[in-house]
């Protein structure tokens, strides 16, 4: 068969299990109650209002993306940082022909009663507690990634969609990319054999962010509600925007930053959970500056039948496979490498391959489908909360500095105390997790 040919297959044989598993989740868990389905379908062509809060970088871009989906209104945007205000509104407008209005606190866009969703883009450290204060809003919810800044973050935003009956979408695109579908559906075809070991890693050059002295903010951002919930730390330019990625405190480093995009590709393809034993090594060993998190990291995801590797190496561009990023799949026929330009498959009798596919906008579409339909997105908030625990759990293990062994139904790690502490985490008042 040749590559047109199995393309052409696998786009059909694609299309009938979406189908089949739209259906399903329509049947199942999946689908909200019944009064908020019968209600979104009498209006499910109406206009949907959008708030983006979090409009630095991938939240500017989160909010074109919605504003040139038709139907769909960008409402409102919202940061702590009136820098942005002239720039985001411009983006949207720019596209829809509309400007949205402008709040400096998020807990506007919540009692905004005309806001239908909300898009999260903000640091790590606000994501849970926007994320549930959001669905008992009624509001529905695109998440970014991570998800969470700890495990029970995670646990409380999949309770908090759940009881409330809400639309949650993680920002994990390559879930709606057909190519990225397609490799997962030949690596489960049995072609490749039996599948035990998965590879996703991260080479990037990045630059050092130095070491910073303590400053005053800038004019236009509230730095105090920038910190919400984390400790208060005298304000420097590294602890804020990009670089808050490499303080514990709000990010949740590398891992959180790319690795929960590729972990996720690596375990949707093995069909695996959470691993029963995590192992990570590596260190800050080439930047001298004011990074927290390890610029080298190997970990080890140890399953009953299975194995993820993880590797990143922030200071070089050179990859694995002949990619900066990625994911390969080994069987005993064959080997898999994916990314977000497409995929092959070597050491195979077939010559199996994909260019690559739309991805952020797919995942946008899927979304807004869900929430005028009610059915299951396609990076749910469970999927986003299994793949942001498996980056947490790299992460603590680095951190204490041995193995550590993860109950899945205790959701603890036994008797290991210096784990545990790292389950949670304490709030600065007067924020707190909110319960459910």
């Amino acid at each position: 068969m040749n590559t047109e040919d199995f393309i052409k297959r696998d786009l059909s044989r694609r299309q009938f299990l979406g189908r089949s598993a739209k259906n399903a989740a329509g049947v199942a868990a999946g689908m909200v109650g019944l009064s908020a389905t019968v209600a979104v379908a009498a209006g499910a062509m109406s206009r949907l209002r959008v708030a983006v809060i979090g409009v630095r970088n991938q939240g500017r871009n989160l909010a074109t993306l919605f504003a040139e989906e038709p139907g769909i209104e960008v409402a409102t945007l919202c940061d702590v940082d009136q820098n942005l205000e002239a720039a985001a509104r411009k983006a949207v407008k720019d596209v829809s022909g509309r400007e949205p209005r402008w709040e400096a606190d998020f807990r506007r866009v919540l009692d905004d009663s005309s806001i239908d969703a909300v898009v999260i883009a903000t640091p790590d450290h606000w994501h849970a507690i926007m994320g549930v204060l959001a669905c008992q809003a009624g509001k529905d919810v695109y998440l970014e990634k991570p998800v969470s800044h700890t495990i029970e973050e995670g646990t409380r935003l999949v309770e908090a969609a759940r009881k409330h009956g809400r639309v949650m979408q993680t920002g994990l695109q390559q879930r709606s990319g057909s190519h990225f579908q397609s490799a997962i559906e030949v690596v489960q075809s049995g072609k490749l054999g039996s599948v035990r070991l998965a590879k996703a890693w991260l080479s990037n050059s990045r630059k050092p962010i130095g070491h910073r002295r303590e400053d005053v903010p800038s004019t236009g951002l509230n730095y105090d509600l920038w910190i919400g919930p984390a400790p208060a730390h005298a304000f420097t330019s590294n602890r804020s925007h990009y670089n808050w990625r490499s303080f514990w405190d709000y990010g949740t480093g590398e891992l959180g930053n790319w690795g929960v995009h590729l972990l996720d590709v690596a375990r949707w393809g093995l069909g695996v959970e959470l691993p029963q034993r995590v192992s990570s090594s590596g260190g800050k060993y080439v930047f001298d500056d004011d990074q927290e998190t390890p610029d080298t990291m190997l970990t080890t995801y140890s399953y009953p039948q299975h194995t993820i590797l993880w590797e990143h190496r922030t200071w070089t561009n050179h990859g694995l496979e002949g990619r900066g990023s990625g994911v390969s799949f080994h069987g005993e026929r064959g080997t898999l490498v994916v990314d977000r330009s497409g995929w092959k498959v070597y050491d195979s009798d077939e010559r199996l391959t994909s260019d690559t596919s739309e991805q952020a906008k797919a995942h946008v579409r899927n979304f807004i489908e869900c929430v005028r339909s009610r059915q299951t997105p396609a990076a749910d908030i469970q999927v986003g909360h299994v793949s942001t625990t498996l980056c947490h759990l790299g992460n603590i293990a680095w951190r204490v500095g041995h193995e550590v062994q993860f109950d899945e139904v205790a959701q603890n790690f036994g008797s290991d105390a210096a784990a545990n502490a790292m389950l949670t985490k304490s709030y600065r008042q007067p924020w707190a997790l909110p319960l459910v």
